[in-house]
């Protein structure tokens, strides 16, 4: 058993600076030795976050959040919170005097840095928190070792992902320490609902925080206080930021992808519901009126949430069009559940997940062997669990499960350390060195790759000779599109966040689901028969349709048309009325002709 009682309850805040410096300086090599191949903003919604965010600098509406070229001529509304807006227009500005006009690259820069040294503080403090003095080197070492979590942190990625992370990570955290400190239950309602209001992707955390609230007061004489604190700061937080996001004149308006009223709704009833239940006698032997209060509290809470938007039970994409679920959703293949994509991508999948995986039965045994501390290892199993469950039925979720699980990684290593240095034998150091092995995502990503015949995915050997996607979005693959006019383009999908990001052009598409009709008419334009979509082009005033063969997208949907676009554009045979005028670099861009 680790002895925390004699641990300082302080980070030494040189060990913090010393690993997040070592991260940082790898990071920002790889970035800057990639550049030449891979764009600084190489993510779809990295480009957009970035043009979102120069629109607000130039006097874009606070409330606006239409992309006014997105969807040309129309606009189309981008859902994503103003929160993540907001720091990264600060540092732009703040750099604009010394950065010879690079402040945009320098904020695309220190935003995920900064963002990275937030998580490393965090997890220090968890399993500080857990473990003790001797679980904070492992709780800064492995974060920074695993592929899911460094994806979100490198320079570039300026999307709400890394928000989320540390979001989701400060709320386990303050759940652990509210067993213990009543102020944290406060913090954990107050950092639930900014999670709400950055991404309806914590909802599964927020529930759990819920879950974890209800149950400590059901099972404890002494958590009344927190469940009121909770409820309370749960609920007017939710309402500041509903008041901070939407314009009053939608306040009352339900979104199932955004903070709403249906968010805010199920926030405010926690709130109500809590500090009832919080009221109740708190005798031990009240435990069974206990849960059934908190039964009826439940149902009563979920049927009068589901009242407000009763179609959000399907999830955030409850409104998206069949079609494109069946077509593009459900073709990402982060979006797949793990076991298909421990196939597709056997070397990640099998890093992102043995943590979350192996974190669980070590917490099980941790809480098992404890007394003095079970709750808060049960709180961090309940995050840790949903986190699982999660990447299992979507693996982009493991962005979520290695964080909770840096605490049982730690515990782990302390334990056969400890256990090593009593018996100096080599089987204890190995069981020592595959306790970091475990948890070393990128280490774990080489043996797998290894073990597969140097393939990440089973796919790779078949696409060594196409070309590469990275060349279709490097800002000089755009110079002979900037010449041009601005105006409506016709374009493939994932390349309308990178004409916005480089060019004055508006675009039809870019994937995000709010923007079904240009969704919808980017895939008929490039799939049906090129005879029947040349009104896609009319209605919307196209000159101008952009592609780029490199990109998957390019070729064409499984029931694509013989003679669609998609099929008829690398044989030559595209109709009269589709001038080429530029084909010699990575785009390929035509010309409409007037009828």
């Amino acid at each position: 058993m680790i002895d925390k009682t004699s641990a300082p309850g302080r980070i030494n805040p040189v060990l913090v600076l010393a690993v997040f410096g070592i991260a940082v300086v790898t990071l920002v090599v790889r970035a800057v030795v990639g550049a030449a191949h891979t764009p600084l903003l190489a993510d779809t919604d990295d480009a957009m976050r970035m043009v979102v965010v120069r629109d607000l600098i130039n006097g874009q509406n606070w409330f606006d959040i239409v992309q006014h070229r997105l969807n040309a001529p129309f606009g189309a509304e981008v859902h994503w919170s103003r929160l993540v807006d907001l720091p990264i227009a600060t540092i732009i500005t703040l750099a604009r005097p010394f950065s010879f006009g690079h402040a945009e690259q320098v904020a695309a820069y220190v935003w995920p840095l900064l963002l990275l040294l937030v998580l490393l503080w965090l997890s220090a403090r968890l399993s500080l928190r857990l473990v003790g003095q001797q679980g904070v080197l492992p709780a800064l070492i492995l974060p920074v070792l695993s592929p899911a979590v460094t994806a979100e942190f490198t320079p570039g990625r300026i999307d709400h992902h890394s928000v989320q992370i540390i979001l989701t990570l400060a709320i386990a955290w303050a759940c652990v320490e509210a067993v213990k400190r009543d102020h944290f239950a406060v913090l954990a309602g107050v950092l639930c609902a900014t999670a709400l209001a950055i991404g309806t992707e914590s909802v599964p955390a927020v529930i759990t925080a819920i879950a974890a609230m209800a149950l400590l007061w059901a099972i404890r004489a002494d958590q009344g206080k927190n469940l009121r604190g909770f409820g309370i700061s749960f609920a007017l937080a939710g309402l500041v930021n509903l008041a901070i996001a939407v314009p009053p004149w939608r306040w009352f308006v339900p979104a199932c992808d955004a903070i709403s009223i249906f968010y805010v709704g199920g926030a405010v009833l926690v709130g109500v519901l809590f500090t009832a239940l919080s009221f109740m006698p708190n005798a031990k032997t009240a435990h069974g009126r206990k849960f059934l209060g908190l039964a009826v509290a439940g149902i009563v809470g979920v049927a009068l949430t589901l009242m407000i938007d009763p179609q959000c039970i399907s999830g955030p994409y409850a409104a998206v069009d069949p079609w494109l679920v069946s077509h593009w959703l459900d073709a990402i293949s982060e979006a797949k559940p793990w076991w298909d994509s421990i196939w597709e991508l056997p070397a990640y999948t099998i890093a992102v997940s043995v943590p979350g995986f192996a974190g669980l039965i070590i917490i099980a045994v941790r809480a098992i062997r404890s007394r003095h501390d079970r709750a808060e290892w049960l709180v961090l199993l309940g995050f840790l669990a949903m986190a699982t469950l999660v990447m299992a039925l979507q693996v982009r979720g493991a962005r979520l499960v290695t964080m909770p699980a840096i605490p049982a990684a730690a515990w782990l290593i302390v334990t056969l350390r400890k256990r090593y240095l009593n018996s100096a034998q080599l089987a204890d150091a190995a069981l020592l060195v595959g306790g970091w092995l475990t948890f070393s995502g990128i280490i774990m990503v080489v043996l797998v790759t290894l073990i597969t015949g140097g393939q990440i995915t089973p796919s790779n050997a078949s696409q060594t000779n196409q070309p590469d996607r990275s060349a279709c979005l490097l800002p000089d693959a755009f110079d002979a599109l900037k010449k041009l006019p601005a105006q409506p383009l016709m374009n493939p999908i994932d390349l309308g966040s990178h004409i916005l990001l480089n060019t004055a052009h508006s675009v039809v598409a870019a994937p995000y689901h709010r923007n079904t009709e240009g969704l919808l008419d980017a895939f008929h334009f490039f799939n049906q028969p090129i005879g029947s979509v040349r009104d896609i082009l009319d209605k919307r005033g196209i000159g101008l349709v952009v592609t780029c063969p490199a990109l998957p997208e390019m070729a064409g949907l499984p029931d694509a048309a013989p003679d669609s676009f998609v099929k008829l554009a690398p044989k030559g045979q595209l109709p009269d009325w589709l001038k080429p005028v530029s084909t010699s670099g990575p785009l390929n861009i035509y010309a409409v002709a007037p009828r």
